[in-house]
């Protein structure tokens, strides 16, 4: 992979600064569908962006910043408490060097190492609240389609709701389940037989057990007495 990168960057990037390859490559979890997620650093370019081609037989995905845009977007991430732009500049490994990418390294790591910020009390009773909706719309549901829906969306905000809640970066689509995982093993393997038996069998008793577990210690569901934006 380092190889190709290496090619990549040689043929369509050859004038840039800095260049780092990230991904599932570098952590030695690549798939038959993984990308090659390359990192650029060019002085010359005026703002960021992202652009996709295939190139070697690879599907390649290149960010390109400049030496102060990625710091929005290191900001950004850490606001929505999934920290792309800091994992990839920290797992990534140097293509093309510069002495710069020495303080960005130490910039996102310090980002990593500090978690996001801690949630409010009143985000924390809004997110119950919505959790207890959605837990509401699954004891009730009797379409098998609807369910299934219900229940995506239920695994997205117990997993968000248990890992900000403990000050832990969360993820979206696989890296939900990574987040989850690498916090805490048992309570993940919980979550994800809980939400396979719902799947498989239309069991919904451990789905909502597990989800009651992780909202008591905050004052369990939320309905009465709850409101937003009132003055």
């Amino acid at each position: 992979m380092m190889m190709t990168a290496g090619r990549v960057i040689q043929q369509y990037y050859s004038s840039c600064d800095a260049a780092l390859l990230a991904g599932s490559g570098v952590r030695e979890e690549a798939t038959t569908t993984s990308d090659l997620d390359i990192v650029i650093f060019d002085e010359k370019v005026s703002s960021s962006y992202r652009e996709s081609f295939f190139a070697s037989g690879w599907p390649v995905e290149v960010f390109v910043h400049n030496w102060t845009s990625y710091l929005e977007f290191f900001r950004r991430d850490c606001l929505r408490g999934i920290p792309s732009m800091p994992r990839m500049v920290v797992e990534g490994k140097i293509v093309k060097n510069d002495s710069r990418l020495r303080t960005i390294k130490e910039e996102a790591e310090y980002l990593l190492d500090e978690g996001p910020l801690p949630w409010s009390k009143s985000t924390i009773d809004e997110k119950r609240y919505f959790l207890t909706d959605a837990i509401e719309d699954l004891i009730g549901c009797t379409d098998r389609g609807e369910e299934i829906f219900i229940a995506g969306k239920l695994a997205e905000q117990v997993s968000e709701f248990y890992l900000r809640v403990n000050r832990q970066w969360i993820g979206s689509s696989k890296w939900a389940a990574r987040a989850l995982r690498n916090y805490d093993r048992v309570l993940a393997d919980q979550l994800i037989g809980s939400f396979d038996e719902l799947y498989k069998q239309g069991e919904k008793g451990n789905v909502i057990r597990v989800i009651d577990e992780v909202l008591a210690p905050y004052g369990g569901r939320l309905f009465e007495g709850f409101s937003i934006g009132k003055s």
